[in-house]
């Protein structure tokens, strides 16, 4: 297909799409952005005169119907994902849903197993992978700069998940609603930690909810109860025996709010970032290999960025580059871009570090 018809659902003003999805599309000749949903017709015509698209609807099933969309994005609450990705799957298009795939490895593996018997292309929201400076980290790693990996440590903060919220933020801090620290920041960094140094072969994890309450700022400064863990712990090994532990802490650090070594035998490697949000911050890469006594800064090259569009940046840069493979894959018939396969192997990755935390108990995954 020359030009790929998109349809958003979950497409209003100042949602996540309309900060990622939306400008990553304009800059990309492949694609045209050609309907949006919300759940409001008045919002949804809003959206639609601010982004310039004629299709505008009140219901995912009119945007479905929309014989000009070829990819559904669906970018709402994840506890919706399970009912509007199956009538994706059912209308046969190949289907986005933004991370996580689901509220728990029971809906990931059932929205898995539809997919792949309905044989609808599917596409997962993990798009850290394409990030330029990890990807040149990743070109370091691979080429041994730093000879045999021997361990790694990860300090971070999930940066949203501190003591004050609003109102149309309260979810972030329901466990029940599936948008938490674990399965948000923490999560997005791992899977770039995973992809750059392999997965998890065995892990031990702790899990605490410290604060336990958040104010409410635009109602009164109402407490509502915490019940999202906040202070994230993981330890484990890595495939080829490296050590690795994450720390990810809610809300921010006076400190560092990113900080990853990678340590090997001929070499370190050191990533900083000013937020924890590794998926849609800037960082800076460090290394110091051989005799070298310490790190210093790195240029990231050029042609680790080359495919999204060089003006883009903040949150719809690793989505443009994630959109540009998307559209290799669907022109050459490859499977490169992470699926909702991959997307339950994280599910199930999330799963071992909730049974390991409750049960105390180290968890074997892989």
């Amino acid at each position: 297909m020359s030009t790929i018809g998109v349809g958003i659902i979950g497409g209003s003003q100042g949602g996540w799409a309309s900060i990622s999805h939306i400008p990553a599309l304009k800059a990309l000749p492949n694609y045209e952005l050609r309907a949006v949903s919300t759940s409001r017709q008045e919002s949804a015509q809003a959206a639609a005169k601010e982004f310039g698209v004629q299709g505008a609807y009140d219901n995912a099933a009119d945007l479905l119907a929309h014989p000009g969309v070829d990819v559904v994005v669906v970018a709402v609450k994840v506890p919706y994902h399970r009912e509007l990705i199956s009538a994706v799957i059912e209308a046969g298009k190949t289907v986005y849903a933004e991370w996580p795939l689901a509220l728990n490895l029971a809906e990931a593996t059932e929205l898995t197993q539809r997919a792949e018997a309905a044989g609808v292309r599917t596409v997962i929201g993990l798009q850290g992978r394409y990030h330029p400076g990890l990807r040149y980290v990743r070109q370091i790693i691979e080429q041994e700069r730093v000879g045999r990996v021997i361990g790694t440590t990860m300090v971070a903060s999930g940066m949203v998940w501190g003591p004050q919220t609003t109102k149309d933020h309260a979810y972030w801090f329901d466990n029940a609603q599936g948008a938490t620290p674990l399965t948000g920041a923490a999560l997005h960094a791992i899977d770039a930690l995973n992809v750059t140094l392999g997965e998890f072969e065995h892990l031990s994890a702790n899990l605490v909810v410290r604060r336990k309450e958040v104010t409410v700022t635009d109602d009164g400064g109402k407490p509502i109860p915490v019940t999202a863990p906040d202070q994230i712990s993981v330890i484990g090994t890595l495939e080829g025996g490296a050590a690795a532990s994450v720390f990810y802490r809610g809300g921010t650090s006076r400190g560092d709010n990113f900080r990853w070594e990678i340590n090997g035998t001929d070499g370190d490697v050191v990533v900083t970032a000013p937020w924890g949000n590794l998926q849609v911050t800037d960082v800076t890469v460090e290394a110091g290999f051989g005799d070298e006594p310490s790190v210093s800064p790195l240029a990231v090259p050029a042609e680790y960025a080359s495919d999204a569009p060089v003006d883009l940046t903040g949150p719809s840069r690793n989505v443009a580059a994630l959109y540009a493979n998307l559209a290799k894959d669907l022109r050459d018939g490859t499977h490169t871009v992470p699926d909702f396969a991959y997307a339950r192997r994280r599910h199930q990755f999330l799963d071992a570090v909730e049974r390991s935390s409750i049960e105390r108990v180290g968890q074997t995954f892989g």
